[in-house]
């Protein structure tokens, strides 16, 4: 069936482009385009991907809603757990190059630094978030239950923004850009195009 074959092909792209970053950032890391200092790097860089992916699971809804284009939505899942990969990615660089595995001095840095306690604290959110993006868990929760635990992607997100903030000492362009996007992501949730605030069934 050509829609079938379609969809398939549209779903393989996807997951084909979801992948890309990985794959660029593990050939970069191995012939040295990672700059000065390539642990930090790659460490940031899986860090700001699993942002991405986050902030487009996010849009999936709204870009629905007022521009009537339904690709991101129909593979919102599959983006919500791209977005949980690279975030896995990004903790387990920084467990591998920065703690060397050392589980008591991770703790320690967990519990006295800010930044890493909020990003941990993010990363906990989105882990039952992934363990239930498939759709056996919605009927295994019930539906309500299912949406009820999948908001909790918005308190996740706010956490890796004040994260990013926390972690960017200097140039803070990047973690404004990306905290006015979740804003206006989150107003979506509030207000239709013609301003009327609603209540959803669905959480984005």
């Amino acid at each position: 069936m050509p829609f079938v074959n379609g969809a398939r092909l549209t779903t393989a792209g996807l997951f084909l482009l979801g992948c890309l970053p990985a794959a660029w950032l593990l050939g970069a890391a191995f012939t040295g385009q990672l700059g000065a200092n390539p642990t930090e790097a790659l460490i940031r860089q899986l860090g700001e991907w699993g942002l991405r992916f986050l902030l487009l699971t996010l849009a999936a809804t709204p870009i629905n809603r007022f521009f009537k284009w339904g690709l991101l939505l129909r593979h919102r899942r599959m983006i919500g757990l791209f977005a949980f990969v690279y975030a896995v990615l990004h903790f387990c660089a920084f467990i591998w190059f920065d703690h060397f595995f050392d589980w008591g001095e991770l703790l320690r840095d967990i519990l006295k630094r800010p930044f890493i306690t909020l990003g941990m604290a993010a990363w906990l959110l989105l882990l039952p978030l992934a363990i239930t993006s498939g759709r056996w868990a919605v009927r295994r929760m019930g539906y309500r239950h299912w949406v009820t635990l999948h908001r909790l992607i918005y308190p996740a997100a706010v956490l890796v923004i004040v994260h990013f903030f926390m972690l960017v000492k200097a140039d803070l362009r990047e973690p404004i850009i990306y905290g006015a996007l979740l804003f206006l992501l989150l107003l979506t949730r509030l207000y239709r195009p013609g301003g009327k605030a609603r209540q959803r069934r669905v959480s984005g």
